[in-house]
């Protein structure tokens, strides 16, 4: 896609971020016997793993159109980002909400508290870097759109995914760290597992708002909204065409398919009027390079 985020950067930056996390997490809750603790370090572990899958996807995605799939592997990396929304995810999320309600009926008493803070302390901050990263992609596209209109209208599912993941992380590590500290000055273990059902809770809300996004793109989706537009504007200026009556556009991963039926000038010759439908494609996919197949298609009426 053209001008587009690097979603493979803040994959990455995620992956760093949330390994070293999850190790933090897992030896306190070990530590402290915190199960607020222990959701999140299975929480940042998931994680790692919705990156690889991620990374997995991004791959495949880049394998070259053949007889099986002549239009190419680029909706392969929606596959994997549904999974991960709906399998990594939601695991993440409910196998919180199980640890709290264990600890609900079996409460017992966080261990070393301030080491747990201290971990919570450090992964806030490393999960606020990586968010930094991501939100910096995001910014590269977002163009003015507020974050919930770049959350439903963008077509980089791994992007979308890593916002998500962050976003989750963060806002969970913050539960926790009031779960935490609430359990330690008052000597109540109940505040402990309550963060913990909130962040199952907080996953699968994220995991579901993703996999709703990422559903659309598989079923198949069109560029953005402003994207096609600018293609629609850039056609209507072409010399030798008279009219658009239709501007269909399909999403592949990083490349789009585009179906145009279009009226044009008349021409003195049938080659010449070929000649002149080549020449307005030739310019449209210098204009937009993302378009691999474009289906032309000249004709009077609609």
């Amino acid at each position: 896609m053209s001008h587009q985020a690097d979603s493979l950067k803040s994959i990455i930056y995620a992956l760093i971020a949330n390994f070293s996390i999850a190790v933090a997490k897992l030896i306190a809750a070990f530590i402290t016997n915190s199960g607020s603790m222990l959701a999140e370090g299975i929480h940042s572990l998931a994680d790692c793993g919705n990156q690889g899958l991620l990374l997995f996807g991004i791959k495949s995605a880049k394998r070259p159109p053949d007889s099986h799939h002549p239009l190419g592997y680029g909706k392969t990396v929606y596959f994997w980002s549904f999974i991960v929304a709906i399998m990594l995810f939601s695991m993440g999320g409910l196998f919180s909400v199980y640890e709290g309600m264990h600890k609900l009926h079996e409460t017992e008493p966080v261990k070393s508290p301030w080491i747990a803070i201290g971990v919570l302390l450090f992964a806030i901050v490393a999960e606020a870097l990586s968010m930094a990263g991501c939100i910096r992609e995001v910014n590269k596209v977002r163009a003015g759109r507020s974050f919930r209109q770049w959350f439903v209208e963008t077509r980089q599912s791994e992007l979308l995914v890593i916002f998500g993941e962050d976003l989750a992380a963060l806002m969970g590590l913050v539960l926790a760290l009031i779960a935490v500290s609430l359990a330690m000055i008052t000597g109540n273990p109940l505040f402990d597992a309550l963060g913990s059902i909130g962040i199952g809770i907080l996953l699968l809300i994220v995991a579901f708002m993703v996999g709703v996004e990422v559903k659309a793109l598989i079923i198949g989706q069109g560029v953005e909204p402003a994207e096609y537009q600018r293609m629609l504007t850039f056609l209507e200026s072409q010399p030798g065409v008279e009219r658009i009556f239709n501007l269909l556009t399909m999403q592949m991963g990083d490349d789009v398919m585009t179906a145009i039926k279009a009226q044009m000038a008349p021409q003195a010759s049938d080659t010449a009027l070929i000649e002149a439908i080549n020449r307005v494609e030739a310019a449209f996919k210098l204009q937009f390079p993302n378009v691999v197949w474009c289906f032309f298609e000249p004709d009077f009426v609609d």
